[in-house]
């Protein structure tokens, strides 16, 4: 994957899931119509691995579904602003959702919430609980004539640097947000065209970084994908480099 083009169906899939804060959640109906597709919007964040992250209650119609039934979809939707919404991208990520436990949990857990930190507030609640899609297949439909099936193997970061990533990350983290606070305004005024100071990092995986300010979430994405946390370190260097050079330019 690490020479994958850029613009291969593959990478076009994982740059819309990887940036997506939300999705529609198709779940299996039952309520004596057994095998109704029943849609919903879902929040999500994804793993490091890119697979995709659901906090749920138990209340909801859809999670009562996945109970039933473990199989899912998510319809990731790029096309948002565009005049002619079906030249955009979007994939459908098929698999099986199960809650998250085990030592895995508060990490993947953590994760959500440095994404969305306005559900910190229902992390208490007994009936939510941190839910996890392994994905299977993606269908990516990228515009006319772009449309293509993709594996699970080429949605999902190599096993190896996303575990390398999900261990180093906190640190990754601490020190960007501690250290290179002006940086990460930087990367979003000159390379994102973000206004507004106190960009935090909130995500670090082997395709890019999470930015959050306030309630404005950003994606900075990675030239190639990063195999561990020097590779991390390179490529902000780098990307500091060429935000500078633009910011001289201005």
């Amino acid at each position: 994957m690490a020479n994958e083009d850029r613009e291969s169906p593959a990478r076009t899939a994982r740059r819309l899931v990887r940036a997506s804060d939300r999705a529609s959640l198709g779940t299996l109906y039952d309520g004596g119509r057994q095998g109704f597709p029943y849609v919903s919007l879902a929040v999500v964040a994804l793993d490091t691995n890119a697979a995709p992250l659901l906090f749920i209650s138990t209340l909801a119609e859809h999670t009562k579904n996945l109970m039933r039934d473990a199989r899912a979809a998510l319809l990731f939707d790029g096309t948002a602003g565009l005049a002619e919404p079906l030249t955009g991208a979007r994939v459908t990520v098929l698999g099986e959702i199960a809650r998250v436990t085990g030592t895995a949990r508060a990490r993947m857990l953590a994760r959500y919430l440095a994404r969305h930190p306005s559900a910190s507030i229902y992390a208490g609640f007994a009936d939510f609980d941190l839910w996890r899609l392994e994905p299977q297949r993606a269908h990516l439909v990228a515009g006319f004539g772009r449309i293509h099936w993709l594996e699970a193997s080429s949605l999902v970061s190599p096993p190896g640097a996303a575990a390398a990533l999900a261990e180093a990350e906190p640190d990754i983290l601490q020190h960007m947000n501690r250290d290179h606070a002006a940086t990460l305004d930087l990367y979003a005024a000159r390379l994102l065209g973000l206004s507004g100071e106190g960009w935090r990092l909130t995500g670090v995986d082997p395709d890019g970084a999470d930015l959050r300010r306030d309630a404005a979430a950003a994606r900075l994405e990675f030239a190639a994908p990063a195999s561990d946390a020097e590779a991390v370190r390179r490529e902000f260097m780098r990307l500091a480099t060429v935000a500078r050079g633009l910011a001289a330019r201005a």
